[in-house]
């Protein structure tokens, strides 16, 4: 890897980190440019999942005395881990010219989701009162597993719109659960994408410090600017190098 191309994943790095501490996404920013030096999609994900495990620990600690009940948060911990192993296993099982031609719509659903947090997050706030059965809360907490197992950009957003739509904690409990949720599926696919998978660890040296940089740093510089200016960036982007992506599989 060349001074370039290590200095670009430093920089994706401290910003996924940054972004990920504001308002979530960051993933979408480290793998992209894993993929944009040179590294596989299906490697790149791994890649991706290992590098960025380190800031979702730290974010479980930063947030633990914002948890709810421990016992609430524990009771739909087995759901996130079966989804979370259920996706990765689907991951290691694609073969790798499937996935590339999976990257461009992932990138371009993962742009969506993030295009719409807020409103998602309105919408589920307002209308969760209603959906309180303990299994609809543990199948859709496990599809979300399942979607951060094999996807895994814009997880977070998408697991914390399922715990706004099922439950009227605060937003500061949900996030601790949702980050506590993140880790706990992060983890385990970290062990099977070690074990089994494609992991490129000159990569995880890079990212991984920086996006502990960027979370604990980059954030109070981020947070001065204003987080609509973010989101439109991050969703620019996301959605330019979705269709770029697209258009080089058709060619």
């Amino acid at each position: 890897m060349d001074p370039v191309q290590a200095t670009l994943l430093c920089a994706a790095g401290v910003l996924a980190g940054a972004v990920n501490a504001v308002a979530g996404g960051g993933s979408l920013i480290a793998f992209s440019a894993l993929i944009g030096v040179g590294i596989p999609p299906l490697t790149a994900k791994m890649t991706n999942t290992v590098a960025v495990f380190p800031g979702n620990v730290a974010s479980v600690a930063g947030g633990y005395r914002d948890l709810p009940a421990r016992r609430e948060a524990v009771r739909i911990l087995p759901a996130a881990l079966l989804g979370g192993v259920a996706g990765s296993v689907l991951l290691l099982l694609t073969p790798t010219r499937v996935f590339d031609l999976i990257v461009p719509f992932v990138v371009l659903v993962a742009s969506v989701v993030f295009a719409l947090q807020e409103r998602l997050t309105v919408w589920t706030t307002r209308t969760g009162r209603r959906h309180r059965h303990p299994a609809a809360r543990h199948a859709l907490v496990a599809a979300g597993g399942v979607y951060g197992g094999y996807i895994g950009a814009s997880f977070g957003i998408v697991l914390l719109t399922s715990l706004a739509f099922l439950q009227d904690a605060s937003l500061a409990r949900t996030v601790a659960v949702k980050n506590l949720l993140l880790a706990a599926v992060s983890f385990a696919a970290v062990l099977l994408f070690v074990v089994l998978g494609r992991v490129d660890w000159s990569a995880v040296a890079l990212l991984a410090p920086a996006t502990v940089v960027g979370g604990y740093g980059g954030a109070r510089l981020v947070r001065r600017l204003p987080e609509r200016l973010i989101r439109a960036v991050i969703v620019t982007f996301g959605t330019a190098f979705g269709l770029a992506l697209l258009w080089q599989n058709t060619r």
